[in-house]
């Protein structure tokens, strides 16, 4: 009699191990990541072409076995462009979804509200988009896709002074916005140092609608150039009010302009902007990219949704390198990154942020009739 319960006992054990087993093994038939981008709000162009090219890539993966035999599972969250709700998104991601890493945020303000808890649970992190400089500080378990703003105000003041011959700059600015300061500070410095002079630097606030004050005031000044680094959304505002004012020099500004052309009228033409990757580029990772992207959402993907792109490949390789979801492993594999994507080769610094080169686009008319953009150069690191 005690010799069957004992088997009886024994039996049932056995049957609770091999469902806990059953259970384990249906728990690691994916990977699962995340993503935090602003499907709505005011950049939403930015937020559902990068979640997009995102799902592309994952597609993509998965149609060749994924990664380490497994598919990725990728859970989307909106912030709306909001660090609060960017914050509840990643709590989410994280205590809901389970997931070992997250690409996003998108915008720098969003990202850097993000980055302290990333690190602190451990979950690797690659914002594909945000220049912010300080967005990799948080520690090492935080990389981006894209350069930073030391580099990108860089080039285009270089690109100002030397190809546009600008001797004067103005600036107008969102004091709100960290994006915005970045640039602006790191524009300016360089400016200064090319030999040129910065004759007038106004700010306005997050969701100002009339930059009339601002821009007598720089008229008065008699730039040679106007350097505006805001998101495509306001750029669009400010534009019509800039040459409402009389004015009629280059505007410039950086990566936040990309949609300018399908959000503004001919008063952007001929100014410039700098960008991660030209969708017309002569490169074989570009025109592949493109045309798949084109073929599936039929719109040209713009340099975000090229970067979100990338960004899930470089972490999908780094898992693979790792061969563990391990995220401390797959932190270390990241740092050996090292080859050509859309956006251009990458590998990364001390700092987890990536070297490669930035290129300026200049607004024009295409030829049927529409804004499009035109290459204007590249500037190596």
């Amino acid at each position: 009699m005690r010799k069957s319960k004992v088997l009886a006992l024994t039996a049932v054990c056995l049957l609770i191990v091999s469902m806990m087993f059953t259970v384990a093994q249906g728990a690691g038939k994916t990977i699962k990541l995340g993503t935090i981008q602003p499907i709505s709000g005011q950049v939403s162009a930015y937020g559902t072409q990068t979640r997009d090219a995102i799902l592309m890539a994952v597609e993509e993966i998965n149609a060749k076995g994924g990664v380490l035999g497994r598919k990725i599972e990728m859970a989307v969250e909106d912030d709306e462009a909001s660090p609060d709700k960017a914050k509840n998104a990643i709590m989410k991601l994280v205590a809901r979804d389970k997931v070992i890493a997250v690409i996003g945020a998108l915008t720098s303000k969003c990202s850097l509200a993000i980055t302290k808890y990333a690190q602190e649970k451990k979950i690797v992190m690659i914002s594909p988009t945000s220049t912010n400089d300080t967005v990799t500080d948080a520690g090492d378990y935080i990389f981006r896709a894209c350069y930073n703003d030391s580099f990108q105000g860089e080039v285009v003041a270089q690109f100002s002074y030397e190809t546009l011959k600008a001797k004067r700059a103005a600036i107008l600015y969102d004091i709100t916005n960290d994006y915005s300061k970045g640039l602006t500070t790191n524009f300016s410095s360089k400016f200064k140092a090319l030999g040129g002079q910065i004759v007038a630097s106004e700010s306005y606030s997050t969701n100002d609608k009339d930059f009339n004050a601002q821009l007598t005031k720089i008229k008065a000044t008699k730039p040679d150039v106007l350097f505006i680094p805001d998101y495509y959304s306001t750029i669009s505002l400010i534009a019509k009010q800039v040459r409402s004012q009389g004015l009629t020099i280059p505007m410039v500004g950086a990566d936040g302009w990309d949609e300018i052309t399908n959000n503004a009228g001919d008063e952007v033409l001929d100014c410039y902007y700098s960008n991660h990757y030209s969708p017309d580029a002569n490169d074989p990772e570009v025109k592949a990219f493109v045309k798949k992207y084109e073929a599936k959402y039929k719109i040209t993907p713009n340099a975000l949704a090229a970067l979100g792109y990338d960004a899930t490949y470089i972490l999908a390789q780094a898992i693979q390198r790792a061969k563990s979801i391990d995220p401390a492993k797959i932190k270390v594999a990241m740092m050996k990154t090292n080859r050509k994507y859309v956006t251009g080769h990458i590998k990364f610094n001390s700092k987890r942020n990536p070297v490669k080169s930035a290129v300026m686009l200049k607004v024009v008319k295409g030829k049927d009739g529409k804004l499009a953009t035109q290459y204007a150069g590249t500037v190596n690191p």
